[in-house]
């Protein structure tokens, strides 16, 4: 097979060209840029395009397949000429469900959640000798690429609601079309392409409705809207729903109450703990035994950015998260007050993202960041101008997330000299964004500031 890539260097579409290149296929591509850690493996695997740019040289008839990434826009040359030559133009998702459609398919959904629970069940299946292929949306360790495509009987997708391509503006959740489906819970998200959180829900159903017959459906019954979609579905599968596992925190470290003993685990949260409940009835699904579960999900550190440890001392801890969203900053927030009730928790938040930056979508946040004793919000003026959203002020944000402990700063160095001369005696620092607070090297920052 060869297959062309346009905007290879992409998370995601990087990590499918490498799979594909290992299968033995042909792999060529093409970008206008591409950043690290994209453009060092690329490299290593011999398919870093020689210069950046789109060349129409590139498309030609000998192409099988044209795989189009969602940095591309509409009028690029090659996407045209590819048209014009009436080739195969596939998404990726589109694509990955090519190579998935005789295996079983277990796709990860929810507004929240599902990297973590991705990475959960591919972790037990590792540890279990359980062969699977998979697509994930963070790397993780012991995973040398975050897509593996092979001969696996089973693969195992993170289920993206966003949009599958600049051409095909379905879902990526709703082409997977899963033997075995979970669903983490619904927070609004994506206010540019879902307007309402009536549109936006919408697309839920339509993924419950799109699992095969007698297929298997798991879902967190502790959102209540997610629970009426999966009770009131008509569609001939299993539903299992779930819930928080019981627990207890002793010393810093959570523990698992379960029936051969209480397990020690290295991830905390109740987030955390609902995703491994999730992740166990996905497992068992596959033919994992609760005790294997069990014993090898208590090695499990933790996806990339998410709750990821950066440093800590006897009196300081420096944690990072991709949390961005309404929901994800109060889960997240309150999981490590939770973890350390005893330590002033500081948690400072990027609005980076198209609805995070949306005037209309700001008062989703509120109370978002009230389990926190210190709340810094951050956002760029450049960032607002360079996605054209109309302007926004610090009083304004600061009223939207309806909390005195929230000071809001749209200048990353004094946000950095701010958290510099902190007295950090008996404290945690929780860094989140989509981003990096404008070209701050957080682990960098976090070593800094446990010195």
């Amino acid at each position: 097979m060869n297959i062309h890539f346009i905007a290879i260097g992409g998370s995601a579409m990087h990590n499918l060209a490498i799979a594909l290149h290992k299968k033995g296929y042909k792999v060529t591509g093409s970008d206008d840029e591409i950043f690290e850690p994209s453009k060092s493996r690329l490299a290593k695997h011999g398919l870093l395009p020689k210069t950046e740019g789109w060349k129409e040289e590139n498309i030609h008839t000998d192409l099988d397949a044209v795989i189009l990434g969602m940095h591309a826009r509409n009028d690029n040359s090659e996407l045209i000429k590819a048209k014009t030559l009436g080739l195969k133009i596939y998404s990726y998702p589109e694509y990955i469900y090519e190579q998935s459609k005789n295996k079983i398919r277990v796709v990860i959904g929810g507004s929240h959640g599902k990297t973590s629970i991705t990475a959960m069940v591919l972790h037990v299946l590792q540890k279990t000798n359980v062969d699977a292929d998979y697509m994930v949306g963070a790397q993780l360790e012991g995973f040398e690429t975050m897509v593996k495509i092979t001969d696996a009987p089973v693969i195992i997708l993170e289920g993206d609601e966003y949009l599958s391509s600049p051409i095909d503006r379905r879902p990526k959740f709703h082409l997977y079309q899963p033997n075995i489906a979970l669903l983490s819970g619904i927070a609004w998200d994506h206010i540019n392409v879902f307007p309402t959180f009536e549109n936006y829900v919408e697309q839920f159903k339509i993924f419950i409705d799109l699992i095969e017959e007698n297929g298997f459906l798991a879902y967190c019954e502790n959102d209540k809207i997610l629970k009426e979609l999966a009770e009131t579905t008509t569609k001939n599968i299993t539903k299992v729903p779930y819930s928080t596992p019981s627990y207890y925190i002793d010393n810093g470290t959570t523990y698992l109450k379960t029936v051969g003993g209480d397990i020690p685990l290295i991830v905390f949260g109740e987030h955390n703990l609902q995703n491994l409940n999730g992740a166990k009835l996905i497992c068992n699904q596959l033919g994992v035994k609760d005790a294997d579960f069990y014993n090898a999900i208590a090695t499990f550190k933790g996806a990339a950015k998410r709750l990821e440890l950066i440093a800590k001392n006897n009196t300081v801890a420096v944690y990072k998260d991709f949390a961005h969203s309404p929901s994800k900053l109060k889960a997240t927030t309150k999981a490590v007050k939770q973890q350390y009730p005893d330590r002033k928790v500081v948690a400072c938040m990027e609005l980076h993202t198209f609805s995070s930056l949306n005037k209309n979508f700001l008062s989703e946040y509120k109370n978002a960041m009230s389990d926190a004793d210190e709340a810094y919000v951050y956002y760029s003026e450049h960032t607002l101008a360079h996605k054209k959203l109309e302007h926004i002020t610090p009083t304004e944000v600061k009223k939207a997330f309806a909390s005195d402990n929230v000071e809001v700063i749209n200048d990353s160095k004094q946000l950095v000299n701010i958290l510099e001369n902190k007295n950090w005696n008996n404290s945690v620092l929780l860094l989140m964004s989509s981003g990096n607070f404008d070209g701050v090297d957080l682990n960098a920052f976090g070593e800094k500031i446990v010195g």
